[in-house]
């Protein structure tokens, strides 16, 4: 008689085949990525001359930079318990590469043959960090060993209570010029008319991101929604809601976001990039909201403003 193995131990070895092949995909890319960041960093040179485009100090630059994008995505996923942020990011980087190939192919001095070839193998490399992005979004609770409030990889929902009535906070929260303010990825926020408004974003190496959006619906003291207009370089929707919190004791504020809700492939994808780490970044902006409602500003430890291993003492 032949053993059969018990349902939940065949599922089990199931999963953990597959955890095993998503992470043995991902560590490939990492050592790719630092592979092709040390050849940009290194002798950006040699590697415009293998893609076809002009050799001078301003290609040399952007390679370099290229690299050290490269280099920050491979250490991430080799170092990381759960890379899929960092996969994205590659995503992210491979999108970018693709544009600059295209813009390098409107320029005669290139070689349109090398750069034909350069762009065929980026939209490949794309293809299988696409690939190992979904697979390791798609991670179940039981797979990665936590549960996640994202709806899905564009949807986030946070919250926090602030020591403030819900008057107070609407106010402070429907001037957008404020949103700086304590969103700490926002360059800028200008109010256009009554409804619209100009944002201005900090990217990845110093580069902009801006965008156009209007309230879509405002309930004074209730909620504020907003969302981008079309021409914006991703779709994106939110509201943030204002509830008094049980007792009366201060006011719940509840933000809502939605990246990519309708958009094509390519905005669904950088929808993705975003959502990775923005459940964080929003918890971090909403801390922000409240020490400003409650003290009248940010106000920031050592550990909150460096990054890695540093000294729990501040500095002299």
């Amino acid at each position: 008689m032949t053993a059969t193995a018990p349902a939940s131990l065949q599922t089990g070895q199931r999963s953990q085949g597959k955890q095993t092949q998503r992470s043995t995909l991902a560590k490939g890319l990492g050592w790719f990525s630092i592979g092709l960041g040390v050849a940009e960093v290194i002798t950006p040179g040699v590697v415009s001359k293998l893609i076809g485009v002009k050799n001078d100090a301003k290609t040399r630059k952007v390679l370099r930079g290229y690299g050290m994008r490269e280099l920050a995505a491979g250490f991430g996923i080799l170092t990381h318990s759960r890379p899929s942020g960092w996969v994205w990011s590659r995503v992210a980087g491979d999108v970018v590469d693709l544009a600059s190939l295209a813009t390098a192919m409107r320029t005669p001095a290139n070689d349109k043959s090398r750069l034909a070839a350069a762009t065929v193998a980026v939209a490949g490399i794309t293809a299988l960090d696409v690939v190992c992005g979904q697979r390791l979004s798609s991670q179940t609770p039981t797979e990665s060993g936590t549960s996640s409030t994202q709806d899905n990889n564009t949807k986030v929902i946070r919250s926090i209570i602030v020591n403030s009535s819900p008057e107070a906070a609407y106010s402070f929260w429907h001037n957008f010029e404020n949103l700086p303010q304590f969103m700490t990825y926002l360059e800028s926020v200008k109010s256009t008319d009554t409804i619209r408004s100009h944002w201005v974003a900090k990217g990845p190496l110093g580069i902009t991101t801006e965008w156009d959006a209007e309230v879509v619906r405002d309930e004074p003291n209730r909620l504020i929604a907003w969302k981008s207009l079309e021409g914006a370089p991703l779709d994106l929707a939110g509201s943030v809601q204002f509830e008094p919190s049980p007792g009366g004791r201060g006011t719940v504020i509840r933000v809502h976001m939605d990246f990519a809700a309708e958009g094509g492939a390519l905005k669904s994808m950088a929808g993705k990039i975003l959502g990775t780490d923005l459940g964080m970044r929003i918890q971090h902006d909403l801390r922000n909201f409240k020490q400003i409602l409650e003290l009248g500003e940010v106000t920031q430890s050592d550990a909150s403003i460096h990054s890695g291993m540093h000294p729990a003492q501040p500095a002299a």
